[in-house]
């Protein structure tokens, strides 16, 4: 049976919700799940867009058939050729052998890389700007490259001032029969999955979502269907904000983030003093995380959005503490920037992780680095943590 669901008269949500699956892209934990969505334009021409994951691909091969109800396909648009969103493109052509297939050239050569299908006679490929007139509708393809793959493109359709906007704008999390933004509570439910998913997959490439902001802007939208999470069909502002506060990583929040590792327990007290300090000092939005017991993703969405950074970490081996270190690489790796950060180091004899921690911090972008605190084994009243918590205070004030 299919489960499908209308977005306006003939534009048909056709998707699918996958919560079996732990680690999406065998990374990041989605205890939600999350949702693969796909789209058929019922016009003139019948146009799907993008396939699924081969986790939900039953559900849509059912759910085309049934809302074509026996017409032919006559476009498939890959907007985006990462294989969540390309799995099916082999059942497709099977089931529907006059399918023309629109792309990009460097589309194609990524089908070409993942399968084996002699498209000779079912490509239309496009550039910048180009068009595709499907009846009363009109589809223009703008590129969007490392959005977070050189291929990805969007489409717009001028008539229904629609933006199919590729994994932009997408969320994790399996969408629960609510599919549209004013359905939900996103701030209280669907922010910190959209935080995540943004940060970790496309938090790298701020520069390409600039760029792409920077084109959404000429064009009149008013709904974006988005490859995962729901479609946003009012209230537009408020998720262009955020894409635009993380694609120029500018603190969302400002909030004090303290990210701590610890062997035996003695950093971790000097993390929960500083905390008691700070909240002493009037500081609400405190988030506290143990390195080595959260995952890097959940850390990294958290570097976005807090203002202040503490980073607390013993010495070990002569080096920073592995998680730690992991940490660190990974914030520069997905290009964190422009935040004020502090360093609590430890070590018993030869205390040197909190000058590596700081060369790594010096090589990532406009950091502003504040004086290291260090404790020797363990807190003691002497160790200048009240300093720190006033400086931060004073700042976030």
């Amino acid at each position: 049976m299919q489960c499908t669901r209308n977005i306006t008269e003939d534009l048909v949500w056709v998707g699918g919700n996958d919560r079996r699956k732990a680690l999406f892209e065998n990374i990041f934990p989605i205890p939600r799940g999350v949702s693969y969505n796909s789209y058929v334009l019922l016009d003139e021409k019948t146009v799907l867009l993008d396939t699924v994951d081969d986790a939900v691909r039953g559900q849509f091969l059912e759910n085309v058939a049934g809302v074509l109800d026996g017409r032919k396909l006559d476009y498939l648009v890959v907007n985006h050729m990462e294989p969540d969103h390309c799995a099916v493109i082999g059942d497709i052509l099977l089931r529907y052998p006059e399918v023309q297939i629109v792309g990009n050239a460097k589309t194609f050569q990524m089908i070409g890389q993942f399968f084996e299908y002699d498209l000779s006679g079912n490509s239309v490929v496009v550039k910048e700007m180009d068009t595709l007139k499907t009846g009363k509708h009109e589809l223009t393809f703008v590129m969007a490259p490392m959005v977070h793959w050189p291929e990805a493109m969007v489409a717009y359709d001028a008539s229904t001032k629609t933006l199919f906007s590729a994994d932009a704008f997408g969320t994790f999390g399996a969408l629960n029969g609510n599919l549209f933004n004013d359905e939900i509570d996103f701030d209280r439910d669907w922010l910190d999955d959209a935080r995540r998913y943004y940060t970790n997959i496309v938090g790298k490439y701020g520069v390409q979502t600039q760029n792409l902001l920077k084109k959404a802007a000429t064009l009149d939208i008013q709904m974006i269907c988005p490859l995962h999470g729901p479609i946003w069909r009012s209230d537009l502002g408020y998720i262009l904000d955020k894409y635009t506060k993380w694609s120029t990583y500018e603190p969302e929040d400002k909030a004090v983030m303290i990210a701590y590792a610890s062997m035996y327990g003695n950093t971790e007290a000097a993390a929960n003093q500083l905390a008691n300090l700070l909240a002493q000092k009037g500081v609400q939005n405190i988030a506290m995380y143990d390195v080595s017991n959260t995952h890097v993703s959940t850390l990294i969405a958290e570097c976005f959005r807090c203002s202040h950074i503490v980073l607390a970490a013993p010495t070990y081996n002569g080096g920073i503490y592995p998680v730690m270190e992991n940490f660190l690489t990974d914030m520069k790796a997905l290009n964190v920037q422009k935040r004020t950060v502090a360093i609590l180091e430890n070590g018993t004899w030869a205390v040197t992780a909190g000058k590596q921690m700081r060369a790594m911090l010096e090589e990532m972008k406009e950091m502003e680095i504040m004086d290291t605190v260090t404790i020797k084994s363990a807190l003691h009243d002497d160790t200048p943590l009240e300093k720190l918590a006033e400086t931060i205070a004073t700042q976030l004030a």
